[in-house]
């Protein structure tokens, strides 16, 4: 009886996240983070078919691993055989389950014990399915919960369709950077503390992806480390396919120099220098810069090059650091908490800039924040929890800052 109950609160929540929530790509992902919770899940995805190339791609998923870079063909593997034959799925004990050949989980940091993989079903067609994997107290799925799971997915089917969701996979983005099993540990007493305890995320080429978090759940320092600013304790970081784990001093300084740009909340300019100076100065260390007057002209602050940063706005200081960032031609800018020192119109001026830079110049830009409005402008949402990746969203209809409110 006290299952029943349970099952059927989250039925009406997930029902109140589907008919009220304004953005479907939310209400889904509000919904697949209801059920999780409900089950007590270890991770979970919605798979979304596009009808163009027959592949099968997650729209959102939970949990430890990061799986957005992963398509899977209509009809093989569970997920493309539930979607493919419109059946539900249950894998009890996937050691004992001649059926069982794996998961997109599987090559991507986590184990799948039990499995739940139910269709989304509309009135014409199967669209993808909804998987949930293990169970966090080790017991395996049962019937009960593969038939909320069901109820869930036709909800979410239906207003799928009431809405209009298109998603086309296209062309499978290009990695530029990888963390794999990422653990980071500081020394803490007569012990230590482990502030990063298994990171695997993958960041693409020309992507906007933004991390969230809570204060102190290691976002800031999982960024640090994909920008060669601290080192990892245990796992690996790739660039590009080439192993930054533990790069020799001459590696780490071509890394930084040559490769990443830096836009910090404290601005970190030099007081004596102008904002055309600071630019130049930073210029001056790479082979193939981009003229010091072009990158202060594409953040707008051409007519104050020559004032220095005590003559400049917050925001004006802000879009320096910006200009000083491009100005190397970077393919990954990393921004932490840019806005907030900034007040509201301020920072939709400095993300306006972001954006742009993401946009038509072909950067790549992640940036940490703790303002889930700014989340609304990426093309990815990761949440990082407790020194984990606790979810990614790819954003379908990623706003402009200009649409931005708080």
């Amino acid at each position: 009886m006290a299952e029943e109950k349970r099952f059927a609160k989250a039925t009406w929540q997930i029902m109140e996240q589907l008919l009220e929530v304004a953005s479907l790509e939310d209400a889904l992902s509000g919904s697949l983070e209801i059920i999780m919770e409900t089950l007590a899940c270890e991770a979970g995805a919605i798979w979304i078919l596009d009808q163009k190339t027959d592949r099968l791609s997650p729209l959102f998923h939970m949990g430890p691993a990061d799986i957005s870079g992963i398509t899977v063909e209509n009809g093989i593997g569970v997920e493309g055989v539930v979607t493919k034959t419109g059946k539900s799925v249950i894998i009890v004990d996937a050691a004992s389950d001649p059926r069982f050949e794996g998961s997109a989980f599987d090559d991507n940091g986590l184990v799948t014990h039990s499995m739940i993989c139910v269709p989304l079903n509309n009135l014409h067609d199967v669209i993808g399915c909804v998987q949930l994997i293990n169970k966090k107290d080790g017991t395996f799925f049962d019937s009960g919960e593969l038939q909320l799971c069901e109820r869930m997915a036709s909800l979410a089917a239906i207003t799928i369709e009431e809405k209009g969701l298109l998603v086309e996979t296209g062309e499978k983005k290009e990695v530029l950077a990888v963390l794999k099993d990422v653990v980071k540990e500081f020394p803490s007493g007569d012990g230590v503390s482990r502030v990063l305890k298994g990171i695997n995320l993958e960041i693409y080429k020309n992507e906007f992806v933004v991390v969230l978090g809570e204060s102190g759940c290691g976002k800031s320092t999982m960024m640090n480390i994909v920008g060669g600013m601290d080192f990892l304790s245990d796992g690996q970081l790739l660039i590009e396919g080439k192993d930054f784990s533990h790069p020799s001093d001459a590696e780490l300084t071509m890394y930084r120099r040559q490769y990443v740009g830096f836009v910090f909340q404290s601005y970190n300019l030099m007081p004596n220098l102008t904002a055309l100076e600071n630019v130049q100065f930073i210029a001056e260390l790479v082979d193939d810069p981009m003229p010091a007057m072009e990158a202060i002209e594409k953040v707008g602050l051409k007519t104050r090059a020559n004032n220095y940063p005590g003559q400049m706005s917050g925001g004006q200081q802000q879009r320096v650091s910006i200009a000083r960032a491009i100005v190397k031609k970077p393919k990954l800018i990393l921004a932490d908490e840019p806005t907030a020192a900034l007040d509201y119109q301020t920072s939709i001026e400095v993300l306006k800039v972001i954006e742009e830079i993401v946009r038509n110049q072909g950067s790549t830009v992640m940036m940490v924040t703790h303002n889930p409005e700014i989340a609304k402008m990426a093309d990815r949402v990761v949440k990082v929890r407790n020194g984990r990746i606790a979810s990614v969203k790819k954003n379908m209809h990623p706003v402009h800052a200009e649409e931005l409110v708080w």
